[in-house]
């Protein structure tokens, strides 16, 4: 039995959306137990809306919780009782192998890496979010953890990118990028192009050099490599190109008059089936990589698909032991180790 803690009072929908979404990932999720952390009185109401196997969900009650306008240190240290803070504990002791939440991003990362912690010789973990690409999908790493970079982790960042697309996608060698101005050798800044040199030296890293962001949506990157500065600009800005293209499109159809709405009735199931590539909702959570458990961010708009989405993720993550794997897998050894540090 996988069990994945969730945030239940995290998200701008809690605790309706991340109820709805838990008890929906049910019947697509077997062989799960999810753990709800939150206000018990308010979860309860939500849950028994529903009916569903009372087994496999269980309320851990919280008396505290972490708003957005918090230190996100001070609160992760502070507030021992929060929803956070109680489901990373159970991935650090052991009584859930994963957990999600939809909450404040800072405390989130915070969290991730004072109380799950990092692997040993991990420099700094990234933020690594799916996005998708005319040829399938791409992973971008890193979206939102760390935005003064230094060279040697967005090295890392690449290694654990390609592990993931290998482990989880399938991919056998996972074409890595760095995103940067252009695709000349002397473009960049001083970040990007000592990044470039060091990501040439790892001869078991399947580097194609720079990539312009024009470029990713075509999908010949597997991973895309930047600091999260660049990278969340990135993700922010492909996500509201999708859905300012849908709006759009729609309001096309209905401004063309009768012709234009018949066509767009026809067109409707093909349409529907391309622009789902571009819905943030199908791809889950971004997990953070190289932490000793599995953190999973959540869009905080989450109307709770996304929930769902996420805990298929996490299973999947789980079963297949990724945390473990990319631990094992890179050589950190000669690395300091910084997992001390706070965040």
């Amino acid at each position: 039995m996988i069990r994945i803690a969730i945030d239940a009072m995290g998200g701008d929908l809690a605790p309706a959306a991340i109820v709805k979404g838990a008890i929906e990932s049910l019947s697509s999720c077997p062989n799960t137990k999810l753990l709800l952390y939150g206000e018990e009185k308010a979860i309860q109401e939500e849950c028994a809306k529903y009916q569903y196997d009372t087994e496999r969900i269980e309320i851990i009650p919280c008396s505290e919780n972490i708003s957005l306008h918090e230190s996100p240190v001070m609160a992760i240290r502070r507030k021992k009782d929060s929803s956070i803070v109680r489901g990373m504990k159970a991935v650090k002791e052991g009584e859930a192998e994963a957990f999600l939440s939809a909450g404040s991003t800072g405390a989130i990362l915070a969290g991730g890496q004072l109380i799950v912690g990092r692997e040993k010789g991990v420099l700094r973990p990234p933020l690594a979010a799916l996005m998708p690409t005319r040829q399938g999908v791409t992973l971008l790493t890193d979206c939102g953890a760390n935005v003064d970079a230094h060279p040697e982790w967005l090295v890392q960042f690449a290694k654990m990118g390609a592990i993931y697309m290998k482990e989880m996608l399938g991919v056998s060698s996972p074409a890595v990028g760095l995103v940067n101005i252009g695709a000349e050798e002397e473009k960049g800044n001083a970040l990007v192009k000592a990044a470039m040199e060091k990501c040439k030296e790892e001869k078991d890293l399947n580097f194609i050099g720079s990539v312009e962001a024009r470029d990713i949506v075509e999908g010949n990157c597997s991973v895309v490599v930047a600091d999260a500065f660049v990278g969340n600009v990135v993700l922010k800005m492909y996500e509201g190109v999708g859905k300012m293209l849908l709006s759009e499109i729609k309001s096309g159809i209905k401004e063309g008059g009768p012709l234009s709405l018949v066509g767009g009735a026809l067109i409707s199931s093909a349409l529907r089936k391309r622009m789902t590539k571009f819905d943030a909702k199908s791809y889950g959570g971004a997990p953070i990589l190289g932490l000793k458990g599995l953190v999973v961010k959540v869009h905080g708009n989450t109307d709770g698909v996304e929930i769902t989405t996420a805990i298929r993720q996490a299973k999947e993550f789980a079963e297949k032991g990724l945390t473990k794997k990319i631990a094992e897998a890179l050589d950190f050894s000669d690395k300091e180790d910084e997992s001390k540090e706070e965040a």
